[in-house]
């Protein structure tokens, strides 16, 4: 019996392709926290009295508050949950702290670095949903108990699995939550003889039924799990069995809509809509201060982006990789080395660090950034036919296939 689980964390297309001169290898970079939004990771007590310990990211403006709150809550990539990497939601984590609010991303029982077990009701969709609620409402539980959290203004969100979760936890009466947002939601099972679609439709009139908080819901129209005709059947259900919200389809986003949260470009989609919800709530939409970007190495004149033979150190290999990572959407980072070694990433949170920490790992000399986006960062000297013939002597032949590693970063991904 084929039991594929998917529930699409961030986008499909957040991966990293090593050169292969070297293992590949699916490698989850810790991002360093960041200091601008005093990004800290804590412990929530959750489960059985309270004996299970989750994960959670939090992100504060400066002082002491206490703030309004959004609590983002993830989706499931394929395999084991504890191998996967910790959810920041850094681009929508980043637009509410410059409207004053803290943030919080808690990594439920058995993802991740959180302890407890994870728990799998199969094709039972509804208890699925309410089985994860049930970390989230510890989280919601922890957080007003937090002299820095606004306990009347908490707003939670939640990706594909995480969706889900969210719209399951608004069956429950929520002191302090003035409306829950729901990103893709859903969750996927291919075993046999699971009706998951209709499963769904199932759980979302459920929920419907006890809702108890206003929901603003976001589908795509190019999402590859959760299209609009089933977004409509679920969003059918649960209001047509009493539940309150409002159904957003937007444009096609990029390959797949479904990992839209997790995109740096993905707030031209979901922001106006969710301010006006916000706002319909009662919690707060303006911008009050600033975060500063991320720093990014300065554009070079060393070479047009598109010019393959001007990439230092690559064999024939090397630059038909180049040449295909041109064709990648942005974000997007190009890492050598001057042992041979190349990467590249695309997608997600930081490109340009997933690169180099891949690439260096990978390499005998360390690598350095060639080309962001649209543009090179290189400024070394440039590398003559000779000099490009004796770095590339020892290089081993193209194999059959280049390796590429499953998605690495935290946007949204499968369930």
């Amino acid at each position: 019996m084929l039991n594929v689980r998917f529930s699409v964390r961030t986008l499909a297309s957040a991966v990293l392709a090593v050169s292969v001169l070297f293992p590949a290898a699916a490698m989850a970079q810790e991002p360093p926290l960041d200091y601008r939004m005093n990004e800290r990771i804590v412990q929530v007590p959750a489960g059985t009295e309270g004996q299970a310990r989750l994960e959670t990211t939090v992100f504060r403006p400066d002082g002491a508050g206490p703030f309004p709150l959004i609590i983002i809550n993830h989706g499931k990539d394929p395999g084991r949950p504890s191998l996967q990497p910790r959810d920041r939601f850094y681009h929508m984590a980043s637009a509410f702290v410059k409207r004053g609010y803290a943030v919080m991303v808690p990594m439920r029982q058995g993802f991740s670095n959180s302890t407890g077990r994870y728990a799998d009701h199969g094709c039972d969709m509804t208890a699925n949903g309410y089985s994860q609620a049930g970390d989230i409402r510890a989280t919601l539980e922890y957080a007003r108990q937090q002299p820095w959290v606004d306990k009347d203004h908490v707003v939670v969100a939640g990706q594909s699995y995480g969706g889900l979760a969210t719209v399951a936890l608004g069956a429950e009466r929520l002191p302090g939550v003035r409306g829950l947002i729901n990103v893709a939601g859903g969750l996927r099972d291919d075993s046999d003889r699971c009706a998951w679609r209709s499963q769904l439709v199932s759980a979302f009139a459920e929920y419907g039924r006890k809702n108890t908080v206003p929901t603003l819901w976001l589908y795509g129209q190019n999402d590859s799990l959760f299209g609009p005709e089933l977004a409509q059947r679920m969003f059918s259900a649960f209001e047509g069995a009493g539940g309150r919200g409002r159904l957003v389809e937007f444009a096609p986003f990029k390959r797949d809509a479904h990992g839209m949260l997790a995109s740096r470009d993905g707030e031209k989609v979901w922001l106006d809509d969710t301010m006006r919800f916000l706002k319909e709530v009662g919690m707060p939409t303006q911008v009050v201060r600033e975060v500063a970007p991320p720093p990014s190495p300065a554009k070079t004149d060393y070479a047009r982006v598109d010019d393959v033979e001007a990439v230092p150190f690559l064999s024939e290999h090397g630059k038909r990789a180049y040449a295909d990572y041109l064709t990648k959407m942005t974000p997007r980072a190009f890492a050598v080395s001057p042992s041979g070694a190349w990467t590249w990433a695309e997608e997600g949170e930081d490109p340009g660090a997933r690169a180099l920490a891949t690439c260096s790992a990978k390499s005998t000399q360390p690598c350095r950034l060639y080309s962001m986006d649209d543009y090179v960062v290189w400024n070394g000297e440039r590398i003559d036919a000779a000099e490009k013939a004796a770095a590339t002597a020892a290089l081993s032949p193209r194999p059959a296939a280049p390796a590429t590693s499953a998605p690495t970063t935290s946007v949204g991904g499968t369930r």
